[in-house]
């Protein structure tokens, strides 16, 4: 078991697993945040390991287990397949490491709620990796809402689709929690959550499957909070790249582009239209995917422990989607035999 993280000590993170999103993003943001410092990196192969190391630095290891019994090692980033997350998240919080895993936690609500008491149970942070709500731009816009800058909020509408990723991309196989729900429609579902709250129930869905791959590869649905307050989030894998979400109020419009998964140097623009005229808000860079890797480390650092009730909420909410939307006609992934490393996430 690790050692706990002693003030004025970088925390030494450890990664399970060489896929694309580690490489392209995390690696080379996490170079830039202060607080901790790459201590391994884990792969099925020890010559993928050695390469990724060679790049950011740490030590190589063939196989998750032999990072996880690294007693220098405080915390780990979770990059696997999604329907690979719950057992090796499991293995490393009873190892006594810190977890930070790419989204969705798990395919299955149950098992992110058992990981999530298992983490607190442990006095363990855990963190999905969502990396859109640690950008500014997010915030201001919620703090507009809050001062009434379009009135009372009535509904948002939310999107993020993509075009058709190759033929052998993971969000296409179901076996490794493939699909475009887990993918990306968890980001219009946590948009809704993050400006209106948790009080938002699903009163109908849809969801398109392709047939040949087994997967959903697009949706949409539509959400009900109090105060008859809506939410409308569409979302696929065969679309015109959209990422953007529009809160309408009674007395105007906020709208934000390039909402989800902006470049690090993109200056974001807040548009707020009223009867009275448009406003355009614009706003500094910022690097999200940096913003969430110094929450997480500053989390362990200060033993903050584990946001549990926001990521069951957030898999409930995606698991009521997926029930509305299929009526019980897609069987639930099967656990995979074997992570897939080095594929776009």
């Amino acid at each position: 078991m690790s050692a706990t993280p002693v003030a004025g000590r970088p925390v030494r993170l450890g990664v399970l697993g060489c896929a694309d999103i580690a490489v392209r993003r995390v690696l080379p943001a996490l170079a830039t945040v202060p607080g901790v410092t790459l201590a391994a990196v884990a792969s099925r192969s020890g010559a993928r390991a050695a390469q990724v190391t060679d790049r950011f630095g740490g030590d190589p290891l063939e196989g998750y287990d032999a990072l996880l019994a690294r007693p220098d090692v405080d915390a780990v980033y979770v990059p696997l397949p999604a329907a690979l997350h719950a057992p090796w998240v499991e293995k490393a919080l009873a190892a006594g490491k810190h977890v930070l895993a790419e989204k969705p936690l798990t395919t299955c609500v149950a098992d992110t709620a058992r990981l999530v008491g298992a983490a607190r149970a442990a006095g363990l942070v855990l963190r999905e990796n969502v990396m859109f709500v640690h950008h500014p731009q997010h915030h201001h816009a919620r703090r507009l809402l809050r001062e009434g800058a379009i009135g009372e909020v009535r509904t948002v509408v939310a999107a993020f689709a993509i075009p058709p990723r190759p033929a052998h991309d993971i969000r296409y196989r179901p076996e490794l929690g493939g699909g475009a729900l887990f993918d990306v429609g968890s980001y219009p579902l946590h948009a809704a959550r993050f400006l209106l709250g948790d009080g938002l129930e699903v009163v109908g869905a849809t969801l398109r499957t392709d047939g040949d791959r087994g997967v959903d590869v697009s949706g949409t649905a539509l959400l009900a909070g109090p105060g008859g307050v809506t939410a409308q989030v569409y979302f696929g894998m065969e679309h015109h790249y959209t990422s953007r979400y529009e809160v309408v109020g009674s007395a105007g419009r906020l709208t934000v582009d390039r909402a989800f998964t902006p470049p690090a140097d993109h200056r974001p623009v807040l548009v707020v239209e009223r009867s009275d005229g448009t406003e355009r808000l614009e706003l500094e860079p910022f690097d999200q995917c940096a913003g969430t890797l110094d929450a997480f480390v500053r989390a362990v650092a200060a033993g903050a422990g584990t946001a549990g009730e926001a990521i069951v909420r957030q898999a409930e909410l995606i698991a009521d989607v997926h029930r509305s939307g299929t009526r019980g006609v897609r069987p639930a992934p099967r656990p995979a035999r074997d992570a897939v490393e080095g594929e776009d996430r």
